[in-house]
């Protein structure tokens, strides 16, 4: 019984706090999914919401070949297709879902700040 506590308390301390976006704002990835507004009700998902996904922050993406890429050593440079300024692609589940801005949180972390919801990650009803 005791490990069951430790184990929980371990997996609060690995996961990173997420700032709530002021909700008068826009819609919440949540509301795109669902497909209803700040009125309306939505479906029963509660069952679902502790379930892990894969998140990415894509900055930029290339293609080369094998034998470049076995080339590439410790201060090689890639070239991404995204230039300085552009929104980074927040990608779930190899879905992209939205695009944002890199922001910096404090003196060693960044952070995304989401500019847009990308509408085509909702499926049609």
């Amino acid at each position: 019984m005791a490990d069951e506590t430790d184990n929980t308390e371990d997996q609060k301390t690995d996961t990173a706090e997420i700032p709530e976006a002021d909700p008068e704002i826009q819609e919440t990835v949540m509301d795109a999914m669902m497909g209803k507004s700040k009125e309306g009700a939505g479906y029963n998902i509660d069952a679902m919401l502790n379930v892990g996904l894969n998140v990415q922050v894509v900055l930029g993406k290339t293609r080369m070949p094998i034998s470049a890429l076995l080339k590439l050593s410790r201060g090689s440079i890639i070239e991404l297709d995204k230039r300085i300024g552009e929104p980074v692609d927040i990608v779930i589940n190899d879905r992209l879902v939205a695009r944002g801005d890199l922001v910096k949180l404090d003196e060693e972390r960044v952070g995304v700040s989401l500019i847009e919801i990308v509408k085509d990650y909702v499926s049609e009803k």
